[in-house]
């Protein structure tokens, strides 16, 4: 079982981000922790007790949890205590400009164990381009703050895809993620997503012909080869890290297609087949943050997201998954060494081609 924890609350609004998040309602900080205990407490209750069920990862994302004072997440580290398998893996998601040395030593303190930095990038004016509200020695003290802490498990957030952003630029910052001596990156490609800053921008620029992004695959594949040169190994489309005991267990929770719990305004959890969707609104959240919305899932849905997150991956997908027509389209593919048959798993190598193959198969 995994736990996800949302803190919908930010210092600023970065230009590209569609998250769950506010930069105008701080005021409502106590009253959420609050809310969150009271779903936590009533989840914990439904799904774990009386059941042989664990917790085996945490995390708490957002938003930006570390706009949060850490002893306000005591209480709800008091609640998930007896349900923690034995060292499990619980992260933190954090800016440089709000993750002190003395928050990140508290967090830690709690049982943290995991931390996850928002960089996106080591260049000023790219940081400023992308609405960023922390600069490039900020984020480096971060880091080194956090090595003092003694987190052992450090990931670095870096965009790339981004206007202006060249194989030569974006090499600067991976140069300076491997100098820092972190050892998980995730490397994403920038979306243009709704109700975003850049959005708008997008529209105007079209007029032009112009973009705010760049839809480079050679990119893409010149950055996860320099990647593995740093010797970062790709195991997800955005994941990297210089060894298997620094891959996010959290995410392979996710890729597996395993149960989960979600609180906070708009997190989601799925339990026995059944999504559910807490209320996004943070203001009706607090009001209520027992209301969700479910979705039962179809076998159908879920063997669908078992396949496209598996080609996404390092796991792969079960051959026994697929049915006659279906697996005729797979060998069609492991026969042109598109994918991989080893194990009665079939993998694929480049997850950029994840989604295309994932769909032939599933047609």
């Amino acid at each position: 079982m995994l736990l996800y924890i949302h803190i919908p609350f930010c210092d600023s609004k970065c230009f590209y981000c569609a998250f769950n998040s506010y930069t105008t309602k701080f005021k409502l900080k106590d009253d959420y922790m609050d809310a969150l205990k009271k779903q936590l407490a009533n989840n914990l209750k439904r799904h774990l007790i009386n059941t042989n069920k664990k917790i085996e990862t945490v995390f708490i994302g957002g938003g930006t949890p570390s706009t949060i004072k850490a002893s306000s997440y005591k209480e709800l580290f008091d609640l998930i205590k007896p349900y923690l398998i034995e060292n499990a893996e619980i992260t933190t998601e954090a800016n440089p400009n709000s993750a002190t040395l003395s928050w990140q030593q508290e967090m830690f303190d709690l049982g943290v164990n995991r931390i996850s930095f928002g960089v996106q990038s080591f260049d000023e004016k790219k940081l400023k381009f992308l609405g960023r509200a922390h600069s490039s020695q900020s984020a480096i003290e971060a880091v080194n703050n956090a090595k003092k802490v003694g987190f052992k498990k450090i990931n670095c957030d870096i965009i790339y895809g981004v206007v202006n952003d060249s194989f030569e630029t974006l090499k600067k910052d991976f140069d300076i993620v491997k100098d820092l001596g972190i050892n998980h990156i995730s490397a994403y490609s920038l979306i243009i997503e709704e109700n975003t800053k850049f959005f708008l921008d997008e529209k105007s620029l079209k007029k032009e012909k112009k973009s705010l992004k760049i839809d480079d695959e050679d990119l893409s594949y010149e950055i996860f080869d320099y990647l593995a040169k740093l010797g970062f190994k790709q195991y997800e489309i955005a994941n990297f890290a210089t060894s298997e005991e620094f891959e996010s267990k959290h995410n392979y929770g996710y890729w597996k297609h395993r149960e989960y719990l979600g609180v906070g305004a708009g997190a989601v959890a799925c339990i026995n087949n059944t999504r559910e969707y807490s209320e996004k609104n943070i203001e009706k959240y607090i009001e209520n943050p027992l209301s969700v919305e479910k979705e039962e899932l179809s076998l159908e849905d879920i063997k669908a997201e078992k396949v496209l997150l598996g080609f996404r991956c390092k796991f792969g997908v079960e051959i026994e998954l697929l049915n006659k027509n279906e697996l005729k389209r797979a060998e069609d593919l492991i026969t042109e060494k598109k994918l991989e048959l080893k194990d009665n798993r079939i993998f694929n190598n480049n997850y950029l081609l994840a989604d295309e193959l994932a769909l032939y198969i599933l047609d």
